[in-house]
């Protein structure tokens, strides 16, 4: 079996030697899986990291079990704005093009509001308005694309769980750490279907898709609710947490389908969200998501879109 994905199109694994596929948060979990499963199709890699040790021991992983992976390492803080854009030229002075780019980077549930470089609530600043800012930055190397570049962000079943707050999109009068975080995952998932329809409607040659992984045990609870707890408080909650992911949930190798999925497979299209297809969505084979009925405000997309452009002073 080629890869840690076993989903096939037509009996076999679609190929991308000569593509350039892009992925954040590739240090660990669902990203690490993507980058993985992309690389055994024989994709070539650019993972944009914030921790550059980390980084190194993914890409050794990732060199262990695909010996022939083309990959390279670039810094990326998506809590800064100013990072994401010299990140962004860093991409430009490697390649012309970016056939493939998933926007998978998240924190989740920090205990305490804590802000970006630029003074936006941690989650929505990092899930949503750095992965934002950095396809707008990128939009050109996805148009340059043969066919159109493919852009995938990654939602949560969390999405379904809230609405933006316009009035207080920073959580600045009462910070809710879960809150937050379906806000953040809410707007993920509006983006990509408000990136589909503008990239319809004005002949853009770009292709936006929505996937999650429904429950998959990744390092998120370590790296968010669990890392602003004291030390015995957060060792407990990350073993809980993982535990209960891993019984009711996936594996970061089955939850990395969905979004191998939303990239790859023949029948996805664009708007579209897709998730595992098991109780609850929490867990199974990849294929259409139920789109909770907040996304499909277009109203709701459109006016997140406008305040995004404005906050991060990019221009689609």
């Amino acid at each position: 079996m080629m890869g840690r994905s076993p989903w096939r199109v037509n009996g076999t694994q679609p190929e991308l030697h000569g593509r350039v596929a892009l992925v954040t948060g590739a240090n660990s979990g669902l990203g690490f899986e993507a980058a993985l499963g992309l690389a055994h199709r024989g994709a070539k890699l650019i993972l944009p990291v914030r921790n550059p040790e980390k980084g190194q021991n993914a890409l050794d992983r990732l060199r262990a079990d695909c010996p022939r992976a083309d990959v390279t390492l670039l810094p990326l803080n998506l809590a800064s704005l100013r990072s994401v854009a010299e990140c962004a030229r860093a991409v430009g002075a490697l390649t012309d093009r970016i056939d493939i780019q998933i926007n998978n980077a998240g924190v989740m549930a920090p205990t305490r509001r804590m802000e970006t470089e630029d003074g936006f609530e941690l989650q929505f600043g990092v899930n949503h308005l750095g992965h934002f800012a950095l396809s707008a930055h990128l939009r050109p190397l996805l148009e340059a694309a043969e066919g159109g570049g493919v852009l995938v962000t990654v939602a949560s079943l969390a999405a379904g769980k809230n609405t933006i707050h316009f009035n207080d999109l920073q959580f600045r009068h009462r910070y809710s750490p879960f809150g937050a975080y379906q806000q953040s995952k809410l707007a993920n998932l509006l983006f990509a279907q408000e990136l589909a329809r503008k990239a319809g409607e004005r002949g853009w040659n770009i292709h936006s898709r929505a996937a999650h992984p429904g429950w998959a045990a990744t390092s998120i609870v370590a790296n968010g609710q669990a890392s602003t707890l004291p030390k015995p408080l957060g060792l407990i909650e990350q073993t809980l947490g993982t535990a209960i992911l891993r019984v009711m949930g996936q594996s970061a190798a089955k939850g990395a389908e969905p979004l191998l999925y939303a990239a790859l497979a023949p029948q996805a299209r664009d708007g579209d969200y897709y998730g595992p297809q098991g109780t609850g969505e929490r867990r199974g084979p990849p294929g259409p998501a139920i789109v909770p009925p907040t996304a499909r405000k277009a109203s709701l997309a459109a006016r997140l879109w406008d305040v995004s452009e404005r906050l991060t002073n990019t221009a689609w």
